[in-house]
């Protein structure tokens, strides 16, 4: 990792969040919590992020409306370039990573969490550079 990231964490499960924050902290990146969808649009309506770690099924609204919600603030506010939203996910369907992509997510991870995968991600979205 080239720089230290500005990072927004969705995620509603407090051993998850504990997990990532702790792993995303041994890279010296910043994490922001939020416990759901209209936390993190809130969030992300006052603060900037370099990358937004989304999941899905949560309370009061999900990543998929989070992520719509996302997108048009950014469209709606003409943003130079959009913000990279990664699904951090227990659903592994089949064609739960094409309906993540088809909401505007960027890429799709499967939990377990995993630290190594979500970094190359970081690396294949160049979100380090």
């Amino acid at each position: 990792m080239s720089r230290k990231l500005s990072i927004l964490l969705v995620e509603d499960n407090i051993l998850n969040q504990r997990i990532v924050t702790f792993s995303l902290k041994k890279y010296n990146h910043d994490v922001t919590i939020a416990n759901n969808g209209l936390e993190a649009v809130n969030l992300f309506r006052t603060n900037k992020y370099d990358v937004i770690l989304m999941d899905i099924m949560m309370p009061v609204m999900d990543g998929l409306e989070a992520t719509v919600k996302i997108r048009e603030i950014e469209k709606s506010e003409n943003f130079e370039s959009r913000v990279p939203i990664i699904a951090l996910t227990a659903n592994t369907m089949d064609n739960d990573r094409e309906k993540c992509i088809s909401y505007g997510m960027d890429e799709f991870m499967a939990k377990p969490f995993e630290i190594d995968k979500l970094i190359s991600i970081f690396n294949d979205l160049q979100i380090t550079a």
